[in-house]
């Protein structure tokens, strides 16, 4: 028999495309760079260097516990000098492979581009970017690079095409699944032929909206197939918003998060054992007279809130560093364990929409937590204020209510532990210079493990107006209540009006209710803000009021998880479901809860599993 028969073919070129796979899938480590332009440079201890030098500290950090997969960070103040800078890993890297790609990056890019303003690195493994002009949330498909892998498909035209096929093929479906993703990526596997598989993975930096994610991926894909690497077994495209590769072998590894290693877990309560506990965050202490001479000996000027469990003041640090210091209300036993609880929390927890804990102080009775300063105080303030309420718009609006689902996305789905905030309301989600929101004050959150659905407590916390029937009347809390907390902050924010303080000529229910009838009416732009009634994106506002709704149902098993919030909220070729009724209460305060709704501070009860009439507080 022939050895150009049929029969031999299959196998030889398997014995070939392996022989050609084994040098490229084991090659070099690629890297690339981009310098900007010539005439965006800086000189060396400028304020741009400097602010840049604690950029690249913060976006590469070498001490932090745990490490996301994407995040971006701005320092500085006055243009042109603020630097701002991201990095985002590819999406099958731990957190250990995360850090060291970046600290890396941060020092060779340095090398590369010595005096550049606005500088890009791609690597196997994650790319850093910086610029001193705001790039966040912004598409960007140029400049770009791409690599081929050296190995050829076919010397035949009609095999070639057919690859190219599959590979378009399975990267169309790519898409779409990254574009609706939370985190921005997918991956796959492809049948060429009955015994090779081609793999794919592509993914967006996680600041992107869905339809941008969707575009930057596009705009490349079908060059970088069929023309930048055309007829190669393999090939990768970068650009400085997304990136895509594909390749004959498995150049990806997901892992289990078994395979992650797992912060330290907390020993078990004791009087004498407050500093055991957060040992293992003792790189992050800050001594009590470095905290008092940043706050002017926490002078009343620079009181700049009151929480529930002491105030909150502005501060500066020796370095210029402008910080917000939460100084607990002495000889408060709860203080001292939502402190602890706290500070073993967003040590381990990264991400754009929650804001970031930067140190502690434990000494003595003083108890004192340091986070990022954010500069436009909280979503209330702005609001819940008529002489204020003009400055939110609804693409201001709109990017409020995306950053708060993703940042509880992250708490219950994508970080390494599940986390149940329990106090979600308007005045603990913070706003940045860009209006960017973070969410804060985790001192009443709860730690579930892997399966665990649900638990129930005898002590209510919690923000009245918030709080889920279930966690009310009966104690019961999952993700489901911070989901229902959820929905009532985007009505909130789409009608401007508090629930708790909800009053209307002719009305005698909550700011829920309210929703409900003039859903049930399909009026439902008397709902809506005066200032946003002639939006042109009437349309869009009605959405969310449904997906709000649809988070305050009664029934707990209706109200859908952040995850597909957050799918809603990018896809609108999501149908949404009509809402049902959500609970009615009766008064704006419940028999024998005390709350102060002008303030709405949070509560602390104790319950008997009882009707809510029968709550009492502690």
């Amino acid at each position: 028999m022939p050895l150009n028969s049929p029969i031999f073919e299959a196998p030889r070129m398997a014995i070939i495309l392996l022989l050609l796979l084994v040098p490229y899938a084991l090659g070099a480590e690629y890297s690339s760079h981009y310098c900007g332009s010539n005439r965006t440079t800086y000189t060396l201890n400028s304020t741009y260097y400097l602010n840049l030098l604690e950029l690249l500290s913060l976006i590469s950090p070498d001490h932090a516990l745990t490490i996301d997969l994407f995040s971006n960070q701005t320092v500085g103040k006055s243009p042109p000098d603020v630097a701002y800078g991201l990095y985002l890993c590819r999406a099958d890297k731990l957190a250990n492979d995360c850090r060291n790609c970046l600290i890396t990056a941060s020092k060779e890019i340095a090398k590369a581009c010595p005096d550049q303003k606005h500088a890009i690195r791609w690597s196997d493994d994650c790319m850093l970017r910086y610029s001193n002009d705001s790039f966040f949330s912004k598409m960007e498909v140029d400049p770009f690079r791409y690599e081929c892998n050296k190995g050829n498909v076919s010397s035949f035209e009609g095999e070639r095409k057919r690859f190219e096929k599959v590979v378009v093929g399975m990267m169309e479906e790519l898409v779409i699944e990254a574009s609706n993703h939370s985190k921005k990526y997918a991956y796959k596997e492809a049948m060429f032929n009955s015994t090779q598989k081609v793999f794919g993975l592509v993914q967006c930096t996680e600041d992107l909206s869905g339809s941008d994610c969707d575009r930057c991926l596009r705009t490349h894909m079908n060059r970088a197939v069929n023309e930048f690497c055309g007829g190669k077994i393999g090939g990768r495209l970068l650009t400085p918003s997304c990136n895509l590769r594909y390749e004959f072998y498995e150049f990806y590894k997901f892992h289990t998060s078994d395979d992650e290693p797992r912060a330290p877990s907390p020993p078990e309560s004791s009087k004498n054992k407050d500093k055991d506990e957060i040992v293992t965050e003792q790189s992050l202490q800050i001594d009590f007279k470095t905290i008092e001479a940043a706050t002017r000996n926490f002078h009343e000027d620079n009181k700049v809130g009151e929480g529930g469990f002491g105030g909150v003041y502005e501060g500066v640090l020796p370095n210029g560093r402008k910080i917000a210091v939460k100084r607990l209300s002495k000889g408060s036993g709860q203080g001292a364990q939502e402190f602890k609880n706290e500070v073993m929390l967003l040590a381990k927890l990264q991400h754009r929409n929650l804001v970031r804990l930067l140190g502690f102080c434990l000494e003595a009775e003083e108890k004192i937590l340091i986070y990022e300063y954010v500069p436009n105080k909280s979503l209330d303030y702005f609001l819940f204020d008529p002489t204020k309420q003009g400055q939110l718009d609804w693409t201001t609006r709109c990017k409020i209510i995306g950053g708060i689902a993703r940042g509880m996305l992250y708490l219950h789905e994508d970080s390494r532990l599940r986390i149940i905030h329990r106090d979600l309301k308007a005045s603990n989600i913070l706003l940045d210079e860009e209006m960017n929101a973070k969410i804060s004050d985790f001192g009443m959150a709860r730690i579930f493990c892997v399966n665990q659905t649900q638990a129930r407590t005898n002590r209510i916390v919690g923000t009245f107006g918030y709080m889920s029937p279930e966690y009310a009347m009966h104690g019961k809390f999952s993700t489901q209540s911070d989901v229902f907390s959820f929905g009532v902050l985007v009505l909130e924010i789409i009608s401007g009006k508090r629930n708790n303080e909800f009053c209307h000529v002719g009305f005698s229910g909550d700011l829920l209710c309210y929703a409900w009838d003039q859903w049930r009416k399909e009026t439902p732009l008397e709902f809506i803000d005066p200032s946003l009634a002639k939006s042109i994106a009437a349309s869009e506002i009605i959405r969310f009021m449904n997906i709000g709704l649809l988070c305050v149902q009664k029934r707990v098993e209706r109200r859908p998880s952040m995850t597909t919030v957050v799918s809603m909220l990018n896809s609108y070729s999501i149908a949404l479901p009509l809402p049902q009724k959500p609970p009615f209460f009766v008064s704006k305060t419940s028999k024998g809860a005390e709350s102060n709704p002008s303030t709405t501070q949070s509560m602390v009860w104790s319950v008997d599993h009882s009707p809510i009439s029968q709550v009492h507080p502690r």
